[in-house]
This record gives structure tokens, sequence and C-alpha cells, in this order.
């Protein structure tokens, strides 16, 4: 289950991400993180998918 997120913790995670990383780093760090999720879905598509016979 997902915890229940306000406004306020989603604040606080903003300004944490933005101490940790830095303003400029932070496109860099997301675009990574979606790359690495659709590499994982393809990677799910691919395990199931038949395997063919020879």
């Amino acid at each position: 289950m997902l915890p229940n997120v306000g406004m306020g913790e989603m604040l606080i995670i903003g300004v944490v991400g933005l101490l940790l990383f830095g303003a400029n780093r932070i496109p860099e760090v997301a675009r990574s993180l979606g790359r690495s999720v659709n590499a994982f879905k393809s990677g799910l598509k691919e395990g199931l998918e038949p395997d063919e016979k020879p």
C-alpha cells in the first residue's frame, strides 16, 4: 500500500532532493530514472514472450 503523502511531505522531499543533487543535476537524474523504468518494462515484456522452438 502506498502511504498518504501530502503537500508538506512532497515539499520536504523536493527540498532534500535539491540539496542532495543540486538544481542542475535534477533533470539529469529524472531522465536517468525514466530510462531505467523503460528498460525495466521492456525487460519484463521480453521475459513474458514465449521462446521460439528451433
